[in-house]
């Protein structure tokens, strides 16, 4: 969303929110459990989305990208072990022949 469209947007909600019509509606439990629920909607989409997306992953026996980054970090540590004890072994060698 635009910066210009986004101040107009907020703009105009607030003049609403000073309207002495709309700060009646607002005062019913109703309203304001509706406009909590709206409000609280993308938040559950995405986790909706995200849990079928892993409940479809792990049925078709594919790696999720949570996974996928465990694995990673697990082989860059690894890596990172491998490094250090060819280091220490190299190191080592050295010192026997001094």
């Amino acid at each position: 969303m635009s910066g210009s469209l986004k101040k107009t947007l907020m703009k105009q909600g607030m003049k609403l929110m000073t309207d002495p019509r709309v700060m009646k509606v607002m005062q019913d439990e109703r309203v304001m459990k509706a406009v909590m629920q709206v409000m609280s909607m993308p938040g559950k989409m995405q986790t909706f989305t995200q849990d079928n997306v892993e409940r479809l992953a792990r049925a078709m026996a594919l790696a999720t990208e949570d996974e996928v980054k465990d694995l990673k970090r697990t082989v860059r540590r690894l890596e990172e072990e491998v490094a250090r004890l060819q280091r220490d072994s190299k190191d080592g060698g050295r010192r026997g022949r001094d």
